[in-house]
C-alpha cells in the first residue's frame, strides 16, 4: 500500500478540513451572537438528549507544536477566575433551555485540564452537573498531560464520575521532546494508565502525532513497540498540522529538522502497520480501538458519529459548549465563543453568554453535512439511504461532486456504483478527507484565499 500511496500522493497534497463540523469554523460569522444562540437554545427540542464540553485552556508551559486556545499560566488566581465565570455561563444556558433531555456525553479538553487541582476538578464537575441530570451510562470523557497529572486528580475524577480518559503522548524520543518542548517519560506514563485502570476507568487512550520534528521511522518505532506493551483501548494517531498562522512557535520547527512528506508518509503508514498488525480496528481517519471497544462496534453497527471532540457513538445530541473558544453544535446551527479569556469573562458577565460568531444551517448544509459525515464516519454512502433520507436521486444532485471523483476511484481511493454509491478502501481511509471535500461547498472559496486556513491532509 505505502508504495500505491507514494505514486499518488502528489495528486493529493493539499490542504483540508478534519470535517469535525460542516461548514467549517471559517464560514462562520460574526452576525451570529448571544442574541442568536439564545433563540437556539430556547428551540432546543423537549427532552432531547445532552453533551457538555468544557474547554479548561490553562497550560504550564507552552508545548512548540500545539496550535490549539490556551493560556501559560503559573497564576494560582486565573482558575478560580475562570470557575466563578464559567459557573454563570452553564446558568445561563441552562436558563435558555426550556426542558432539556439527559445527558449522555461530557468531555473537558483544553490546554490541561488538570492544570486544575482536584478541589477545582470537582467544583468544574458541580458547576456542569448540579443544573442538568446526567444519564446513569453517560459516556464521560477527559484529556489529561500525563506531566502534570496526579493519582489525587485521577482518584477526584473518578469520584466525580469520569469513565474515559485520554493521555496526550505525542512521542516518546528524546530528540523529538526536546524539539516540541515536552519531555515525558514512558514509565511515568505507563504508571498513569495503570493508576486510571485500578480505579476503574473503561477506557483509558493515548495520543500520538506524526510529522514531528526529527522523526523517523526507526525512532517512531520504538515510540509504537512502548506504547502498544502499556496497551492502551484506544490510540488517536494525529498529524502534526504546519499552522505558523495560527501558532507563530511551530516556526522553529522549520529549523529544526520537519521530515520530508517521504519520510512522514512512511512514519504514518508505519503506524498504521504495526496498529493493525496489534489487533486494533481502524475506526476512521486517524482513531484505532480494540475490536471489543464500542466505536469499533459503532462502526459496525453505521451508527458511528463525529463532532469536535472526535469520533463518537452519540448521534442525535445537541451539545454545548463553556469556556473561552468553546463550540456549541445544535441540531440546526453553530455557536462559537471568544477565544480571550479576558473577552470570554466580559462578555459572559454582561450578557451570560460569550457567543462571538456562528452559523445557522441552510438546507444544502444540512444535506452536506450528512454525506460528509456518512464518508468520514462510515467510510461508505448508500445512495439508497440518502434518498430515503433527504428525497431527490442522490447521483443527479450531486452529479458535478462524482465527476469529480473520478481520478480517486483510477487511483484506487473508492469504489463506485451505477447509483452513485462509493465506499472507501483501505487506501481510501489514509485519504478520507480528500474523499470528502469533493462534497464541501464551500472549500473552492477557501482556497482562493491568500491566507491559508487548513492543514495538509496527510
Amino acid at each position: 500500500m505505502l508504495e500505491q500511496l507514494e505514486a499518488i500522493l502528489s495528486r493529493y497534497e493539499t490542504a483540508a478540513p478534519r470535517y469535525t463540523s460542516y461548514p467549517t469554523a471559517p464560514v462562520w460569522g460574526d452576525a451570529y451572537g448571544p442574541d442568536e444562540y439564545r433563540r437556539d437554545l430556547g428551540a432546543v427540542e423537549l427532552g432531547a438528549p445532552l453533551s457538555l464540553y468544557a474547554h479548561v485552556p490553562f497550560c504550564r508551559s507552552l508545548c512548540h507544536f500545539c496550535a490549539c486556545n490556551r493560556v501559560i499560566t503559573r497564576d494560582g488566581a486565573l482558575p478560580t477566575r475562570y470557575l466563578d465565570v464559567i459557573e454563570r455561563e452553564v446558568a445561563a444556558v441552562r436558563a435558555a433551555i426550556p426542558e432539556p433531555g439527559p445527558v449522555s456525553q461530557l468531555h473537558w479538553g483544553g490546554g490541561t485540564p488538570t492544570h486544575l487541582d482536584p478541589g477545582q476538578l470537582r467544583r468544574l464537575f458541580a458547576a456542569m452537573t448540579d443544573p442538568f441530570t446526567v444519564a446513569d451510562d453517560a459516556e464521560i470523557s477527559i484529556e489529561v498531560d500525563p506531566r502534570v497529572t496526579t493519582n489525587e486528580q485521577l482518584q477526584a475524577l473518578r469520584e466525580c464520575g469520569f469513565n474515559r480518559i485520554s493521555m496526550g503522548v505525542q512521542d516518546f524520543e528524546p530528540q523529538v521532546q526536546e524539539a516540541i518542548h515536552r519531555t515525558q517519560s514512558a514509565e511515568h506514563t505507563a504508571e498513569l494508565v495503570a493508576g486510571a485502570r485500578r480505579l476503574g476507568f473503561q477506557s483509558v487512550s493515548l495520543d500520538l502525532i506524526y510529522g514531528l520534528p526529527f522523526q523517523r521511522e526507526d525512532t517512531f518505532e520504538r515510540t509504537l513497540k512502548t506504547v502498544l506493551d502499556i496497551g492502551p483501548d484506544r490510540v488517536a494517531l494525529y498529524g502534526y498540522a504546519h499552522v505558523t498562522w495560527v501558532a507563530k512557535q511551530q516556526r522553529g520547527f522549520e529549523r529544526k529538522d520537519l521530515p520530508d512528506a517521504a519520510t512522514r508518509l512512511g512514519v504514518f503508514t508505519l503506524a498504521i502497520r504495526r496498529f493493525l498488525e496489534a489487533g486494533y480496528v481502524h475506526v476512521g481517519m486517524d482513531h484505532f480501538a480494540r475490536p471489543e471497544d464500542e466505536l469499533v462496534r459503532a462502526l459496525h453497527e453505521r451508527t458511528l458519529r463525529r463532532n469536535f471532540m472526535g469520533y463518537t457513538t452519540q448521534a442525535g445530541v445537541e451539545l454545548l459548549g463553556f469556556g473561552p473558544s468553546a463550540i456549541s453544535e445544535l441540531s440546526g446551527s453553530f455557536a462559537q465563543s471568544h477565544r480571550e479569556l479576558d473577552a470570554w469573562e466580559d462578555a459572559v458577565s454582561t450578557t451570560g453568554l460569550a457567543t462571538m460568531r456562528g452559523h445557522v444551517l441552510s438546507e444544502d448544509d444540512r444535506v452536506r453535512r450528512w454525506v460528509i459525515s456518512r464518508i468520514m464516519c462510515l467510510g461508505e454512502l448508500r445512495a439508497a439511504e440518502f434518498e430515503e433520507v433527504h428525497g431527490g436521486v442522490f447521483a443527479e444532485r450531486f452529479a458535478p461532486e462524482l465527476a469529480r471523483l473520478e481520478t480517486a476511484e483510477a487511483d484506487g481511493l473508492v469504489v463506485r456504483t451505477a447509483d452513485g454509491s462509493l465506499a472507501v478502501t483501505e487506501l481510501g481511509r489514509i485519504l478520507i478527507r480528500n474523499v470528502a471535500s469533493v462534497f464541501d461547498a464551500y472549500l473552492g472559496e477557501q482556497r482562493k484565499l491568500e491566507r491559508p486556513l487548513f492543514s495538509k491532509t496527510v
